[in-house]
Protein backbone atom coordinates (compact mmCIF):
# COMPACT_ATOMS: atom_id res chain seq x y z
CA UNK A 1 0.00 0.00 0.00
CA UNK A 2 2.91 2.16 0.80
CA UNK A 3 3.51 2.43 -3.16
CA UNK A 4 0.50 3.54 -3.98
CA UNK A 5 0.69 6.47 -1.56
CA UNK A 6 3.67 7.12 -2.86
CA UNK A 7 2.16 7.55 -6.32
CA UNK A 8 -0.69 9.80 -5.89
CA UNK A 9 0.11 13.67 -6.59
CA UNK A 10 -1.06 14.44 -2.80
CA UNK A 11 1.32 15.32 0.01
CA UNK A 12 0.39 12.90 2.79
CA UNK A 13 1.50 13.23 6.35
CA UNK A 14 0.06 11.16 9.24
CA UNK A 15 0.74 11.54 13.27
CA UNK A 16 -0.27 10.14 16.56
CA UNK A 17 -2.08 11.24 19.47
CA UNK A 18 0.64 13.30 20.70
CA UNK A 19 1.60 15.01 17.44
CA UNK A 20 4.24 13.10 16.59
CA UNK A 21 4.41 11.71 12.62
CA UNK A 22 4.56 8.64 11.83
CA UNK A 23 4.32 8.28 8.36
CA UNK A 24 4.56 10.52 5.56
CA UNK A 25 3.99 9.65 1.78
CA UNK A 26 6.90 10.63 -1.16
CA UNK A 27 5.44 13.79 -1.90
CA UNK A 28 5.61 15.12 1.74
CA UNK A 29 9.17 14.64 1.98
CA UNK A 30 10.18 16.27 -0.89
CA UNK A 31 7.99 19.36 0.08
CA UNK A 32 8.71 19.49 3.59
CA UNK A 33 11.76 17.23 4.30
CA UNK A 34 11.53 13.85 6.71
CA UNK A 35 9.89 14.52 10.11
CA UNK A 36 8.87 11.06 10.74
CA UNK A 37 9.57 10.96 14.66
CA UNK A 38 9.32 14.59 15.17
CA UNK A 39 6.58 16.45 16.45
CA UNK A 40 4.28 18.94 14.82
CA UNK A 41 4.69 21.28 17.58
CA UNK A 42 8.42 21.92 16.54
CA UNK A 43 7.13 23.30 12.75
CA UNK A 44 4.20 25.05 13.59
CA UNK A 45 3.51 28.36 15.42
CA UNK A 46 1.68 27.83 18.52
CA UNK A 47 -1.94 28.65 17.93
CA UNK A 48 -1.37 26.12 14.69
CA UNK A 49 -0.50 23.31 17.46
CA UNK A 50 -3.56 24.84 19.89
CA UNK A 51 -5.59 24.15 16.63
CA UNK A 52 -4.02 20.71 16.25
CA UNK A 53 -4.38 19.83 19.46
CA UNK A 54 -7.87 20.64 19.86
CA UNK A 55 -8.72 18.12 16.38
CA UNK A 56 -6.62 15.60 18.09
CA UNK A 57 -8.99 16.06 21.65
CA UNK A 58 -12.33 16.62 19.78
CA UNK A 59 -11.93 14.46 16.61
CA UNK A 60 -12.50 17.54 14.43
CA UNK A 61 -12.00 18.22 10.60
CA UNK A 62 -9.83 21.69 9.65
CA UNK A 63 -9.89 22.78 6.12
CA UNK A 64 -8.45 25.93 4.33
CA UNK A 65 -6.54 27.02 1.46
CA UNK A 66 -3.35 28.42 1.11
CA UNK A 67 -0.79 30.08 -0.95
CA UNK A 68 2.93 29.37 -1.35
CA UNK A 69 5.79 30.59 -3.67
CA UNK A 70 2.59 31.17 -6.29
CA UNK A 71 0.96 27.68 -5.90
CA UNK A 72 -2.70 27.48 -3.98
CA UNK A 73 -2.95 24.64 -2.19
CA UNK A 74 -6.06 22.94 -0.09
CA UNK A 75 -4.79 21.55 3.02
CA UNK A 76 -7.05 19.10 4.80
CA UNK A 77 -6.40 17.73 8.30
CA UNK A 78 -8.74 14.62 10.13
CA UNK A 79 -8.51 12.59 12.45
CA UNK A 80 -7.86 9.06 11.78
CA UNK A 81 -9.38 5.92 13.92
CA UNK A 82 -8.30 2.82 15.42
CA UNK A 83 -10.88 0.84 17.61
CA UNK A 84 -13.51 3.38 16.89
CA UNK A 85 -11.32 6.37 18.72
CA UNK A 86 -9.10 9.06 17.46
CA UNK A 87 -5.22 7.66 16.95
CA UNK A 88 -4.06 10.95 15.09
CA UNK A 89 -4.34 12.85 12.37
CA UNK A 90 -3.49 12.95 9.01
CA UNK A 91 -3.36 15.89 6.65
CA UNK A 92 -3.52 16.13 3.51
CA UNK A 93 -2.08 18.67 0.72
CA UNK A 94 -3.26 19.52 -2.45
CA UNK A 95 -1.92 21.71 -5.23
CA UNK A 96 -5.01 23.50 -7.14
CA UNK A 97 -5.19 24.13 -10.77
CA UNK A 98 -5.38 27.61 -11.01
CA UNK A 99 -8.60 28.01 -13.05
CA UNK A 100 -10.22 25.13 -10.87
CA UNK A 101 -13.65 24.91 -11.94
CA UNK A 102 -16.44 24.87 -9.38
CA UNK A 103 -19.65 22.25 -9.84
CA UNK A 104 -23.26 22.53 -8.09
CA UNK A 105 -24.61 19.55 -7.96
CA UNK A 106 -28.06 18.73 -7.23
Amino acid sequence: MKDFFDSVAVSMTVCDLEGKVVYQNKRAVEALGEARGHSLQECHQPASWQMIQQMLSEGKTNAYTIEKRGVRKLIYQTPWYEQGKVAGLVEYSIVLPENMPHKVRG
